[in-house]
């Protein structure tokens, strides 16, 4: 309901922003395990013991800062963009204002300490990391005392916001594994209100479904267009809803529009690796060629399903063919040596990689819920603290928001293309060329020779942009660069009307992100129509919209999205 507050001082509008800014999303760094985390900890405590004189400094400071927060002479404050502290009573309340400064000190004199302890680098991140899941889980704003919006709502509603946050505490540890439940999921339909463009499968593999989309006018671009999602997500993200929907742009624009679903695994598909993946990329661009008539298509590669898109073009470079025109690259890293500085990155070692393959060969897969787990520990404040406060201490539904409801609508990862993911850390394959066979030719970069759009986003933290630059870079001198001013989902879902959005874009002809940065041009808006008149001028002549979708050898067999999107 929109007049309920949803967070200690957020709005509808705050978990919605939150919601595209950090979800799952895709990325091939899953070997984080507790025992890293422990060991970290251990590491930090280690540090507090064998170095008792910046300890006690520490310590001192923070009793100096107490006595300023006593005698009302703190200047200290939360950062003014800190949701947790938006409600008037942390300004108001001396009571409110005293305890935030407290917390402020404690927590800043932990970070002090790592800053001052000189670790090594390594050992410093996960300090950093570790100080910081336990400075966010001890905000006050996490405790019903702590919380003025909470007590509020507790008076005003004489008690129910209480017992309706019990009731939500106690659905949870019965159905999600513990964590508040950050979407209400019964506002959500497949086929219904979400994923509704008229289309239907045209082909159906073990691996995927393809789905052809109906074409909007009289007329279409010759050249299809290939959408290969990433694998740990489901492929809707591209068709969400009619305003945000990737598909409906491109459809809208006279393209030929084409999707891949891929299958959600069990065990019995265990053994799905890259090569399975980039064959089954490579049987949707043949049929795409049959149906169309057209001897090569344009591509779509998005995280996870941009490694893949990658190592499908590398193999027909290898082996001499053109079936791809141009490519569209976006949000995905293919150097490692940048997946590594990102949070899970850290905590990637030999050891965890090892254990991590061992786990899910065992299982089989690797299950979307436990990624989603790990992934939300990453970010507690926005993934777990955020919905705590609204579920428990507000008592209030989750909030309804499609894209909350595909990030918690997740998937299985096969076993082998788990560990093919893993083994791209210590090979850094596209930068190395020749570390990998893929489908028996040597993955070489060096050797794709198309036109290619690569996207990304300025506050993407799970594909950080300098790392999408490298991608650009590694695409070659055929490359467009396009920064867009959000993050990981925002950057793709990214349609005009935005009155905030903003993007730079150029050739990627710099040696630097950040030199081509300041040379860039840019634009307000969207990037969608930009990216739609560089597609355009790639897809060939206009030719008569087909009457029927598929054709005798591959005819239409069900409706979008299709069957394998539904599978749990």
């Amino acid at each position: 309901m929109a007049d309920e507050i949803r967070t200690s001082g957020a709005s509808d509008d705050d978990i919605r922003q939150q919601a595209e800014q950090y979800t799952l999303a895709a990325n091939p760094l899953v070997g984080v395990r507790a025992e890293d985390i422990m060991e970290s900890a251990r590491v930090l405590f280690s540090e507090l013991m064998s170095k008792p004189a910046i300890a006690t400094q520490q310590y001192l400071s923070f009793l100096g800062t107490l006595g300023q927060i006593a005698n009302g002479s703190s200047e200290l404050a939360p950062d003014a963009k800190d949701k947790r502290f938006a409600d008037p009573a942390w300004k108001e309340s001396a009571a409110y204002r005293a305890l935030a400064q407290y917390y402020l000190a404690w927590g800043g004199a932990l970070s002090n300490f790592v800053d001052e302890a000189k670790m090594d680098q390594q050992d410093a991140e996960r300090a950093r990391f570790i100080v910081s899941l336990f400075v966010d889980a001890m905000a006050p704003t996490n405790t019903l005392g702590g919380n003025p919006a909470a007590l509020k709502k507790l008076i005003d509603t004489g008690g129910a916001s209480l017992m309706h946050g019990l009731e939500n505490f106690a659905g949870d540890l019965a159905r999600n594994n513990g964590l508040p439940a950050q979407v209400d999921t019964r506002k959500f339909a497949l086929g219904k209100n979400l994923a509704t463009t008229p289309g239907s499968v045209v082909y159906r593999s073990p691996a995927m479904e393809l789905i052809q989309y109906r074409p909007v006018g009289n007329e279409v671009y010759k050249r299809p267009l290939l959408i290969a999602p990433p694998q740990i997500n489901k492929f809707y993200v591209f068709d969400l809803v009619p305003e945000k929907s990737i598909v409906r742009f491109a459809l809208n624009g006279g393209l030929q529009t084409f999707a891949i679903s891929w299958k959600n695994p069990t065990p019995t598909e265990s053994e799905f690796g890259l090569d399975t993946y980039v064959g089954a990329v490579e049987e949707a661009v043949d049929v795409m060629r049959d149906i169309t008539g057209c001897e090569d298509v344009n591509i779509w590669g998005s995280c996870s399903g941009g490694i893949t898109t990658s190592a499908f073009l590398a193999n027909l470079a290898a082996r001499g063919e053109a079936k791809v025109h141009s490519a569209t690259v976006a949000v995905c890293v293919l150097d490692m040596a940048v997946a590594r500085t990102t949070t899970a990155g850290m905590f990637v070692t030999p050891e965890s990689i090892v254990a991590a393959k061992s786990a899910s060969q065992a299982a089989g897969v690797v299950e979307g819920k436990e990624l989603a787990r790990m992934f939300a520990w990453m970010r507690p404040n926005d993934l777990i603290w955020n919905y705590w406060v609204n579920n428990y201490l507000l008592g209030n539904t989750p909030p309804a928001f499609d894209i909350l409801y595909w990030n918690n609508d997740t998937t299985r990862l096969p076993a082998r293309l788990h560990a093919d993911f893993l083994d791209l850390i210590g090979a850094n394959p596209y930068v190395n060329s020749g570390r990998l066979k893929v489908r028996g030719q040597p993955l070489d970069m060096r050797r794709v020779n198309l036109d290619s759009y690569v996207v990304a986003g300025v506050t993407d933290h799970i594909t950080p942009w300098q790392g999408c630059y490298n991608t650009a870079k590694l695409y070659g001198e055929r490359s467009t660069f396009v920064l867009s001013n959000s993050g990981h989902i925002q950057s793709l879902l990214n349609p005009p009307g935005n009155a905030k959005a903003l993007f730079w874009a150029s050739a990627a002809d710099a040696e630097t992100p950040e030199a081509w940065q300041k040379q860039a041009e840019k634009y307000t808006g969207s990037w969608w129509p930009h990216w739609l008149e560089w597609i355009r001028e790639r897809s060939g002549e206009k030719t008569p919209t087909p009457a029927a979708l598929g054709n005798h050898d591959y005819p239409a067999v069900d409706k979008a999205p299709g069957r394998y999107v539904m599978e749990k």
